[in-house]
């Protein structure tokens, strides 16, 4: 099922998409994921794809448990991932208008870094 609502107004255009079917976001935008990322790595510098596999799931599994600790990465130029921590909360169900509690959470924070904003905001892409 795929439902698209259009909306033009004067220069501004929007477009909602929903689809249940998660090809279909796939297709809308274009996702790299782990193993594309270690093929690159492996070729670039020409190491064993096991070791580079390996280097990057232990530097994903220290990302992790240091925000989960609490701590504060910063990787300069990149950018900073911190936790915070959003208060719980009384929401209503859209289906229902009922209330319903919504607990407070710690979700991860991430702010741009210097070169990683000059590289979005570049006109050479």
């Amino acid at each position: 099922m795929r439902i698209v609502f259009s909306l033009d107004y004067s220069e501004y255009s929007l477009e909602l998409y929903y689809c249940s079917d998660t090809s279909f976001w796939r297709q809308l935008v274009p996702t790299t994921q782990k193993k594309e990322l270690v093929d690159r790595i492996t070729k670039s510098i020409q190491a064993k794809p096991a070791l580079v596999k390996a280097t990057v799931q232990n530097f994903l599994e220290e990302v992790v448990s240091e925000l989960a600790k609490g701590n504060r990465l910063e990787f300069r130029d990149f950018g900073v991932f911190e936790t915070k921590t959003r208060a719980a909360r009384t929401a209503q169900n859209p289906k229902t208008l009922g209330q319903v509690h919504v607990p407070a959470k710690r979700v991860v924070k991430f702010k741009v870094g210097r070169l990683m904003k000059e590289k979005l905001n570049s006109q050479n892409t």
